[in-house]
């Protein structure tokens, strides 16, 4: 037997590497804490994957990784997020038909509508990453005052956000969410689509190799309310975006977020099934999104003193 036929015979009787999914936290992979998994399907109802199911600890540990990296990312220059930014895009393009295969067994759609998904969702990460240093001059300016004093108001990240993704849009809504947080410097706790997760656990390995630095993104897959409830409440959590809960949930965070003043982003009218993913994924998505989690910071500077024939500055 040649070696040719040795290796074509045993092609045939190999058996298929399955995808291990897991978290991505702190820039690292780790399995569920609780050791916990459970079934994800398409569509059909057919089995896909075991996606990790994670505990209130996984939680804690993602917002430690957030704090931790958040200094880091909201000092970087806004060009250097940009960079990065749009080092995600190139290596999601990379790996295109692989979420291309994933979108459309999570969402049922054929494999071209994927396709057009998956374009859809590297041009976002394209025109974030060019608004990182361009959100300033419309969320901040100089203002007019009566007196020898500049004062300038300039936006600054709002710090950990914990997001809930949309439970329908597997990529392009999930994208949408995370994009404009990273964007203006803020870190992320995400916790994905119950339904639909294995785009997003695929997309931490895409963001573990684009230069964006560990902790920046955090990934979470499991029940949606059991991981969201412990981070509404958490007091090193700044802000929640509830894109992704329903209207009972979405009021249950809301009264938690209160207790440390969290800066909450509502999700929009629910529809017939009782989900709130009504937004259009694929509309312009504008600049409301950026500014949904940046503060305002407004510094008063002298200009010098005033003589006979005005400012000396």
């Amino acid at each position: 037997m040649s070696d040719r036929e040795s290796i074509n015979g045993s092609a045939e009787r190999r058996l298929g590497v399955f995808k291990t999914y897991k978290l991505y936290v702190g820039g690292k992979f780790p399995r569920s804490e609780s050791g916990r998994v459970y079934e994800v399907t398409d569509s059909k109802g057919q089995w896909l994957a075991n996606a990790p199911k994670s505990s209130r600890k996984d939680a804690r540990d993602a917002v430690v990784a957030a704090r931790k990296a958040f200094g880091g990312w909201s000092g970087a220059t806004a060009y250097n997020r940009g960079q990065v930014l749009y080092r995600v895009a190139e290596m999601l393009e990379g790996r295109k038909e692989q979420f291309v295969r994933e979108v459309a067994a999570s969402e049922g759609l054929s494999k071209s509508k994927a396709a057009a998904v998956v374009d859809a969702a590297i041009d976002r990460w394209v025109w974030y990453a060019g608004w990182t240093d361009k959100i300033g001059q419309i969320a901040g300016g100089a203002n007019p005052v009566a007196g020898p004093f500049f004062n300038l108001s300039t936006p600054e990240p709002t710090g950990v956000v914990a997001v809930l993704a949309p439970r329908k849009s597997s990529l392009l809504g999930l994208v949408s969410v995370i994009a404009p947080v990273i964007a203006t410097g803020n870190t992320a706790v995400v916790i994905a689509s119950a339904d639909a997760p294995l785009p997003a656990l695929s997309l931490g390995e895409v963001l573990a190799t684009s230069d964006v630095p560990g902790g920046v993104v955090n990934i979470l897959s499991g029940v949606t309310a059991e991981l969201a409830a412990p981070l509404a409440a958490h007091q090193d959590v700044n802000a929640i975006d509830l894109t992704g809960a329903d209207a009972e949930l979405a009021k249950e965070l809301e009264i938690a977020a209160a207790d440390n003043l969290k800066r909450v982003r509502r999700p929009q009218p629910v529809d017939a099934d009782g989900s709130s993913d009504s937004e259009d994924w694929s509309a312009s998505p504008g600049t409301h999104r950026l500014t949904a989690f940046l503060e305002t910071k407004t510094v008063w500077h002298p200009t010098g003193a005033l003589g006979a024939a005005g400012s000396s500055y």
